[in-house]
């Protein structure tokens, strides 16, 4: 709606400012951390400032509301008795995304060849919904803080056949009774989980080609920016024909005869369903990697599978249980967005290990070490509660020993949790100051640790 105000002040010969005047405004345009604009940022409208907006158009509201998607929805950022009509014309600046769904950048040649105009275009667009055919272009979200609007898919024709194959699973999930966009969802999370772990996929070709393909032929240095900004670009086919394959009553019978059916047994690693998977998507080696994934979507989605077969009373309905529910991507299973990652990326680089996560980066042994270390250093300490009772000599030396036991294992805690942080990416003069060392002191702690631990 915004870009709309921008043009009708354009039509009167005024300053889009000026016309904002007409409304009274609450709170400010959404930024980026960075300080930056958003290009996704939309304006909301109460009831009196829709009907100001409708009369500076010449237009009927009816028809503004089938045009503009964020029309009407208010939702709480009103207070009460401000949203109805007859008051003050109100305006409040919002995050596109969380008005109403997506927003993508338009394309701008496809613009100018309807309007004569080449303008930064802005559409709410979900992510099945991004190739321009025409030109060749993948449109990005425009809720991230990076400077591009598209990706060039010229070279990867793949891509615009997935979107035209997108349709006719779209029609599929309809007749299956359910959402296109929960099927969607949940094979974009399986995929997205695949492509982080594809670093180790010794036989991929498919993705580093299309991804140094659309990074203009070499991603370069910034093959991690580039990982992130074009992820769901580079995964659209895979994540099409994954939607497909859910959607197949005979892959699910795949699932149902590889858990044993009545008598269930682990997922085999050449298991029917992982090894058809695979080939589905390009990838006859993938199927004993899926298999053996621990968590995750797609074992989520299996596991509903079974349980829906072994109990038939527990198919889905309006009341079903999440974990019964085929399609429910967990929030864990998620995918995080380019915005995210892109901030999360700059953090990083900022200060390294402020972006990643310690359950992430740092190994589940040495986390389990550092535990056990606390938890020890924690009943020591338990122990001295009360006691200061008793002739001096025996109480000096139960104290003492005690504290200087529980201050060894809390060293030990220091060293090791001092090295993971360093092993994870953090600075040593950030590590030394929170331990209250000199950078000194903290590294030549950590070179005798290692030295140790090596030993």
């Amino acid at each position: 709606m915004s870009s709309l105000i921008d043009r009708v002040a354009a039509c009167y010969g005024m300053e889009a400012k000026a016309l904002w005047s007409c409304w009274r405004w609450r709170g400010s345009r959404p930024r980026h951390e960075s300080g930056g604009v958003r290009a996704d940022g939309e304006v909301v409208l109460n009831a009196a400032g829709r009907e100001v907006l409708a009369r500076l158009c010449g237009v009927g509201q009816e028809v503004l509301g089938r045009a503009l998607p964020s029309w009407g929805r208010e939702g709480a950022k009103f207070p009460a008795g401000e949203g109805g009509e007859g008051g003050e014309p109100l305006a409040v600046w919002r995050a596109g995304g969380a008005v109403v769904g997506p927003v993508a950048f338009g394309c701008r040649l496809c613009a100018a060849r309807r309007t004569g105009a080449a303008v930064r275009v802005l559409r709410y667009a979900p992510r099945w919904e991004r190739v321009c055919v025409r030109h060749g272009r993948w449109q990005l979200d425009a809720d991230a803080d990076q400077p591009h609007e598209y990706l060039d898919l010229r070279g990867l024709p793949e891509v615009a056949a997935a979107q035209r194959r997108w349709a006719g699973v779209a029609r599929r999930a309809v007749r299956a009774g359910v959402g296109p966009e929960e099927v969607f969802a949940l094979a974009h999370a399986v995929v997205a989980r695949w492509w982080e772990g594809a670093y180790g996929w010794e036989r991929e070709e498919l993705w580093p080609r299309r991804l140094h393909q659309i990074a203009g032929g070499n991603a370069g240095d910034d093959l991690e920016w580039w990982r992130i900004v074009g992820r769901d670009a580079v995964i659209f086919p895979e994540v099409v024909t994954v939607a497909d394959s859910l959607l197949d009553p005979v892959m699910a019978q795949r699932v149902w005869a590889d858990s044993g059916g009545e008598r269930p047994r682990p997922l085999p690693a050449d298991g029917k369903f992982c090894r058809r998977l695979g080939a589905r998507v390009g990838r006859e080696w993938l199927g004993p990697l899926i298999a053996v994934e621990g968590g995750g979507p797609l074992i989520a989605w299996i596991g509903a599978v079974v349980r829906l077969r072994r109990s038939p009373e527990k198919q889905p309905g309006p009341n079903v249980r999440f974990e019964e529910n085929l399609w429910w991507v967990r929030q864990e299973h998620q995918p995080s967005t380019m915005a995210v990652q892109l901030r999360v990326l700059s953090r990083e680089k900022k200060m390294p290990g402020s972006g990643t996560n310690w359950r992430a980066v740092v190994p589940a042994e040495q986390r389990f070490v550092i535990t056990n270390l606390l938890g020890e250093a924690e009943e020591q300490l338990q122990q001295l509660h009360g006691a200061q009772v008793g002739v001096t000599a025996e109480v000096a030396r139960s104290l003492l020993e005690g504290l200087s036991r529980g201050t060894d294992l809390l060293d030990q805690v220091l060293l090791r949790v001092m090295a993971a942080a360093v092993n994870a990416g953090v600075g040593v003069d950030e590590v030394a100051r929170w331990a209250r060392l000199s950078a000194e002191e903290a590294a030549e702690v950590l070179r005798v640790t290692v030295a140790a631990e090596d030993q």
